[in-house]
């Protein structure tokens, strides 16, 4: 219902906008199209138990993939988000998220990973680790060789992060939201280019083209 005014932001305002949707049809991506959206931003999860017992939804995996279609159809550009660790802290469809996002080829892909929130029911769960959470990076670079892929702004801080981020340039990761220090050093150090910018990471695929 926001997307008429969805539109007339973006003609009036000029501004980037980047819509992060749940589960979604082709008329209602068609529609963001037309309504000039930069990006739709979408979680994609593969499997049916992480689907029911963590987003509580009435819903599949087949309903997933049936989105990330919609999406490929509309030509809107979409930048799926598959979230490691989801499932208590543990990997759990991951790689089968990375199959079905694979057959669409999509403007970008962002890895992002669980890290407990206080007040939350999974606040004392802790967070898989950076070793974990590359190998699903690692498995989405070969899955995925052509296609823009950041680390996103969602994942755990302070050590994890340090050595994540670092693992993540030289898992060839094109793009980490708020990079650590090391991160940075480390990309330095394997002679990479740098550049830094202000927008929402999942606007990677402008940068980067396909690769």
């Amino acid at each position: 219902r926001f997307i008429d005014a969805i539109s007339k932001v973006k003609s009036g305002l000029g501004l980037t906008i980047v819509v992060h949707t749940g589960l979604i049809d082709f008329e209602t991506a068609k529609r963001l199209r037309e309504a000039g959206v930069d990006a739709v931003s979408i979680d994609i999860i593969g499997s049916d138990e992480t689907i029911k017992e963590i987003y509580n939804l009435d819903a599949s995996i087949r309903d997933y993939e049936k989105s990330l279609h919609a999406l490929s159809e509309s030509g809107v550009p979409f930048t799926p988000h598959v979230l490691a660790g989801l499932h208590y802290g543990t990997l759990r469809g991951e790689l089968e998220a990375l199959r079905m996002i694979a057959k669409y080829r999509p403007s970008a892909l962002i890895m992002i990973a669980f890290f407990p929130i206080k007040g939350t029911g999974m606040e004392d769960v802790k967070p898989p680790s950076p070793e974990e959470i590359i190998e699903v990076l690692i498995q989405a670079r070969f899955m995925m060789p052509k296609v823009p892929m950041a680390l996103g702004c969602a994942r755990p801080k302070g050590k994890h992060r340090v050595i994540t981020d670092s693992l993540a340039v030289e898992a060839g990761v094109n793009a980490i939201a708020f990079p650590t220090v090391e991160a940075i050093e480390r990309s330095k150090t394997l002679g990479l280019e740098i550049s830094f910018s202000s927008v929402c990471c999942s606007q990677v695929y402008e940068d980067f083209g396909t690769l």
